[in-house]
């Protein structure tokens, strides 16, 4: 499952990181009209993006795991400072709370799918 899930959005993210500098799409900086974007923030897309691919077609489980498990953690880093950003400027990146709450979102997805569950085995 999880390296569906890196797949998946991983591919989305490559797209958003595209379509995010493409003035049709994101007209004055604001994609589909809700996230704000800028340079940085397409590039942060595309390499996110590239990196849960690489994930999901990587080999061994584990490290797609821990791959996912790092795009967590920089995504949930990344969530709490822009909730935190008075100017919400984080890493040279614009945000909104549209952005926030997809980055949230993101976050607990990915840790839903990377950390490991407990199994326990079942009797007869």
């Amino acid at each position: 499952m999880v390296s569906i899930y890196a797949k998946v959005v991983g591919a989305l993210l490559f797209i958003v990181g595209i379509l995010g500098g493409i003035p049709a799409f994101a007209p004055d900086g604001m994609l589909f009209g809700v996230f704000m974007v800028d340079t940085v923030h397409n590039l942060f897309h595309l390499i996110s993006g590239l990196v849960l691919l690489a994930a999901g077609f990587g080999v061994q489980w584990e490290v797609s795991r821990r791959l996912v498990l790092g795009f967590a953690i920089v995504y949930g880093l990344l969530t709490l400072a822009g909730f935190l950003s008075p100017t919400g400027r984080v890493l040279g990146m614009q945000f909104n709370m549209a952005d926030n709450v997809l980055h949230l979102t993101l976050t607990a997805t990915a840790l839903m799918f990377a950390l490991p569950v407990q199994r326990y085995p079942t009797r007869l």
